[in-house]
């Protein structure tokens, strides 16, 4: 099975995303959360034309991506799991959980330290959110992404199909939380309890940078309240809530040329942690 999993895994992949982006857009027609601010067309063209300038980088760059380094890893016998027989079904447990909490630290860091956080705001000064803004990172955040990643991979020894199942639950997890659809507030109470909502990861897309700097989950919802950085609701409430940066509104620059140089633009703002970026005046 192993091997069936890894030597078909771009289109296992391929397959989950699809699957899931075609779910998720039909939520999205039916049961709307926002009213959009802007072009719909124009952003999804941007959007999703970053995720084939990010798709194809990696494949230059790294052809056999994290997966092929848990093959690797594998064969060498490093890591953690790797020293000591573990059931299967544990070993991807374990990687998933740890991978998702390495993630989560990501993502913190790349708010902290100012020179990330210019290439994460690509991802941020999106003036509208939905799925698609889950699958919008420059393409240097992901090739930063995948060296981290590719490390953790390293340290805990983690199995190749443990790997796949991360990385497709991670980027599924991406496009449902970031979704513009509406989920009964009772069930999203129960439902952040075991995994992001969309209700709690918008918070995180407020232009308000206290608000920005909290639920950097992405998956798992337990980090954020482990680490201090959970927050339940937006100031303004999800249908008043300004979504983007400060620095970033004029939707006539946020197309894809635009995206691929904003961080190397303008300004970082206050959103930086430790730039202001945690007090909660705005």
């Amino acid at each position: 099975m192993t091997d069936f999993v890894t030597a078909h895994e771009a289109a296992i992949r391929m397959s989950f995303f699809v699957g899931i982006f075609l779910a998720v857009a039909l939520v999205e027609l039916i049961v709307p959360r926002r009213a959009l601010t802007t072009s719909k067309k124009s952003r999804w063209f941007g959007n999703i034309g970053i995720v084939f300038i990010d798709t194809f980088m990696l494949r230059l760059l790294a052809p056999a991506g994290a997966v092929g380094v848990s093959v690797w890893i594998g064969h060498e016998g490093w890591g953690l799991l790797n020293t000591v027989e573990w059931p299967f079904w544990l070993e991807l447990v374990i990687t998933v959980i740890v991978l998702d909490f390495v993630v989560y630290m990501q993502h913190l860091m790349f708010h902290a330290v100012p020179i990330l956080w210019r290439l994460h705001m690509m991802h941020h000064a999106d003036l509208d959110i939905d799925l698609t803004t889950g699958t919008r990172f420059h393409p240097l955040e992901i090739i930063i992404s995948l060296g981290i990643k590719a490390g953790a991979i390293i340290v805990l020894g983690a199995p190749p199909v443990g790997v796949i199942i991360f990385e497709i639950v991670l980027n599924g997890t991406a496009m449902f939380n970031h979704g513009n659809f509406f989920i009964p507030l009772g069930v999203d109470r129960f439902l952040r309890l075991l995994v992001v909502t969309p209700d709690m990861h918008r918070v995180h897309h407020s232009v308000f940078p206290f608000e920005t700097n909290s639920n950097f989950g992405f998956n798992l919802p337990w980090w954020d309240r482990i680490c201090g950085t959970y927050r339940a609701q937006p100031r303004n409430g999800h249908e008043q809530m300004t979504i983007g940066l400060n620095q970033f509104r004029e939707a006539s620059r946020l197309t894809l040329p635009w995206l691929l140089i904003l961080p190397f633009t303008g300004k970082g703002g206050t959103y930086a942690i430790g730039r202001r970026g945690m007090k909660s005046d705005g």
